[in-house]
């Protein structure tokens, strides 16, 4: 179980790029990285209103000179420092991720990006070549990843309390986009091939469901895979509100991903059932601390988080204990434990922890913007079945 304890040498000295008070995820990075006494917060640029980023900044207990107007000013500023920043975290819209984040790297500073990660596979691999040259850490804050129970599932697959798995259905919906974009700047950049890229739900919700499936079912690759996709706002075309994508996977089994932002009156919900040859499990974010897990010809039964009966997978990135909720903040402040202990390994040399440990990394990034590149090329052909490349 996690409480709070530090394991690793020292807290790193950590910054932000974007995250300021009008964005939508920058409490959220705060709330992960904070937690645990891992980080701490110390340099920043904020907001591209460089008075209203400082003025921001200064609240949260940032020294105004360390509050920046730009990514290049906090990278110069916290170079010339001997205390300068270890990691900087990047939380803004996706088209500024490659730039930002290779200028961090080449400065020598670790970094942990927004998802999508970039716009292609081709610049993944050259932040990975980057990064690995570096010896420098990319962490991706897919932040769902962190609570107890997907780790429940993960074990429970692995040790093959479900048999084969035969089937894969996952849903991240909601319809807080059923209307059209009059207003919402955070909507409007989304929606922009420009600015968001290729894809708008498919990146923006959809890789969510993709790298936790990943975490849940390391074993199993996709083959084949059909997109569907439309935009049920006309404004929003050529990019999608909507899809739907069927996938066939080296085992054979067969997957199913709904993700939508019309879904009107849902007010967001994850969903993830994995389907074997023996049983089945079911786990919702609405519900996080309940797994469902139905056995063939027996009862069904709910599983709780934090329970002795559980494994010990589940039961070791635990926080609030079985009487207690755990909820998003707490799978974030996992996210960002597992990255820091990542940056402190690199730090130290120590490349046989980093060889056994999960975080979500470079890797894991690159194979989102793999997935979403693949999804566009079978929307783009009709809603074709392609092969997965």
């Amino acid at each position: 179980m996690i409480n709070g304890e530090r394991t690793t040498s020292r807290p790193l000295r950590w910054g932000m790029v974007g995250g300021g008070r009008t964005g939508q995820v920058g409490y959220k990075h705060r709330t992960g990285a904070l937690r645990d006494g891992t980080y701490q917060l110390v340099a920043g640029a904020f907001d591209l209103d460089a008075e209203r980023g400082r003025d921001f900044g200064t609240n949260l207990g940032v020294a105004e000179d360390r509050c920046y107007a730009t990514y290049q000013d906090l990278i110069a500023g916290e170079t010339a420092r001997e205390d300068g920043v270890d990691v900087v975290s990047v939380a803004t819209p996706n088209f500024t991720h490659f730039e930002i984040t290779k200028a961090l790297l080449n400065a020598g500073i670790h970094v942990i990006c927004e998802k999508p990660l970039f716009f292609t596979v081709a610049e993944c691999e050259e932040v990975a070549a980057l990064a690995a040259e570096k010896g420098l850490i990319v962490g991706v804050t897919y932040g769902f990843t962190g609570h107890p129970l997907v780790h429940q599932m993960a074990a429970m697959v692995a040790k093959g309390m479900l048999g084969d798995i035969r089937i894969v259905d996952m849903q991240y919906t909601h319809g807080f986009n059923a209307g059209d974009d009059d207003s919402a700047d955070a909507v409007k950049w989304r929606t922009n091939p420009a600015t968001a890229g290729s894809t708008f739900v498919l990146g923006d919700i959809g890789t969510h469901l993709y790298y936790l499936s990943e975490v849940v079912l390391p074993h199993m690759k996709i083959e084949k895979l059909l997109c569907d996709r439309k935009a049920f706002i006309p404004s929003r075309a050529p990019l999608e509100d909507h899809a739907t994508v069927l996938m066939h996977y080296d085992n054979g089994a067969r997957g199913r991903l709904w993700v939508s932002s019309v879904n009107a009156g849902n007010m967001g919900s994850q969903r993830y059932r994995f389907v074997g040859s023996k049983a089945s499990i079911e786990w919702s974010d609405s519900h996080p601390d309940q797994l469902i897990y139905e056995v063939q010809g027996e009862p069904n039964r709910i599983l709780h988080h934090g329970m002795p009966y559980l494994e010990q997978e589940s039961l070791a990135v635990d926080r609030m204990g079985a009487l207690h909720t755990e909820g998003l903040g707490d799978s974030w402040a996992n996210i960002y434990l597992w990255i820091a202990q990542a940056i402190d390994a690199k730090n130290r040399g120590d490349e046989a922890f980093l060889s056994t440990h999960h975080y979500p990394g470079i890797t894991a990034g690159t194979e989102g913007v793999r997935w979403l590149e693949n999804c566009v090329r079978s929307a783009d052909a009709g809603a074709a079945w392609i092969d997965f490349e």
